[in-house]
């Protein structure tokens, strides 16, 4: 499958391992929250993984999951603050800016659909100054459900109208994308290297995969 651009009217993008290297998160939920953890509680490193590493998974793929809150509150730690110790981690993925740039000018809607706390958010953008390229920004959390479920998409379409047959959305987490198949839209796009320091990931062909946005660069720019 390739883009055919006359045939989309809304680009919907998703933040963590699309635009952003996921390395930032990765490194800051596997590595630095179970080393402050640790000092907090006097554990090892390897008893705060384990514990920390049963709480994530206990509840992965939910909203409180990705919610800054709810960690600061179940883990007695400021998410916040320890996400801006290792903010200089945070890094825009290859070619996005270009990707963007091309979307503005083909006078796409674009728009910013994520998971991330709006804490989170607030950071991300802060660091990477993507937000002016965008007509709207929706986090999962201002519809109180995240993009893993079922009805995500019906309460997106609520408050940002679109035609799902005239939409690309992509992401890098297969699990959404599927919901986004089932809900009906058209053009979906896998970003198959979230995380620059792992290897890029392959898929059976459910849906047009890219190791980075040079590959969806309209040809006519």
């Amino acid at each position: 499958m390739s883009l055919n651009w006359k045939e989309i009217d809304s680009v919907f993008l998703d933040l963590d391992g699309t635009l952003l290297d996921l390395h930032f998160d990765n490194h800051f939920w596997l590595e630095h929250v179970p080393l402050r953890y640790s000092e907090k509680r006097g554990l090892s490193i390897a008893e705060a993984k384990a514990e920390l590493f049963s709480r994530y998974r206990a509840i992965e793929g939910t909203l409180e999951w990705y919610c800054v809150e709810h960690w600061s509150r179940e883990l007695d730690l400021n998410i916040v603050q320890l996400k801006r110790e290792v903010a200089h981690l945070i890094a825009v993925h290859p070619h996005v800016i270009d990707f963007l740039e091309a979307v503005v000018t083909l006078s796409k809607r674009l728009v910013l659909v994520t998971n991330a706390h709006q804490h989170s958010l607030k950071l991300k953008l802060e660091r990477t100054a993507l937000g002016g390229y965008f007509d709207r920004i929706i986090s999962a959390h201002d519809l109180k459900t995240a993009k893993e479920s079922p009805t995500f998409w019906s309460h997106f379409q609520a408050i940002e109208p679109f035609d799902p047959q005239r939409t690309l959305f992509i992401d890098d987490n297969l699990n959404v994308l599927y919901q986004a198949q089932r809900f009906g839209i058209r053009w979906l796009v896998a970003a198959m290297t979230p995380d620059s320091t792992t290897v890029r990931r392959h898929i059976n062909h459910e849906f047009l995969a890219i190791g980075d946005f040079s590959e969806l660069l309209p040809m006519s720019l």
